[in-house]
């Protein structure tokens, strides 16, 4: 499914599941996970639907909550390896990631009841 010129994909923050979700014509086409700790936005999942691979979805998703982060003045925790990668590319959101310690991953552990 290829994506129209004119049709801009649409992020939004949907607090009470705690993800960002990136919506393609009203529907949605992936989304990236989290929890908040403190000031800290802890991202652990990003997916986006086979339906919509290939479009450059999930850039366009993480860099727009990355920076809703920022507005937000949280920081940012990578345990999701594709946001991990993503800020490794832009270095412009260095300033506001914190390291993945073991310390956060017991926490997300607990929190997800894994």
């Amino acid at each position: 499914m290829s994506r129209p010129a004119n049709a801009a994909p649409v992020v939004r923050n949907v607090d009470a599941r705690h993800r960002y979700e990136i919506l393609v014509d009203g529907e949605r086409a992936g989304l990236t996970a989290y929890r908040d700790r403190g000031d800290q936005r802890v991202f652990f999942h990003t997916e986006i639907d086979d339906a919509y691979a290939g479009q450059g979805l999930a850039s366009i998703l993480v860099e727009q909550a990355l920076t809703d982060v920022r507005a937000a003045g949280l920081r940012i925790v990578p345990v999701c390896p594709y946001v991990a990668g993503f800020l490794t590319r832009h270095q412009e959101f260095a300033d506001i990631t914190d390291p993945v310690t073991e310390e956060i991953t017991t926490w997300l552990d607990a929190r997800l009841g894994r």
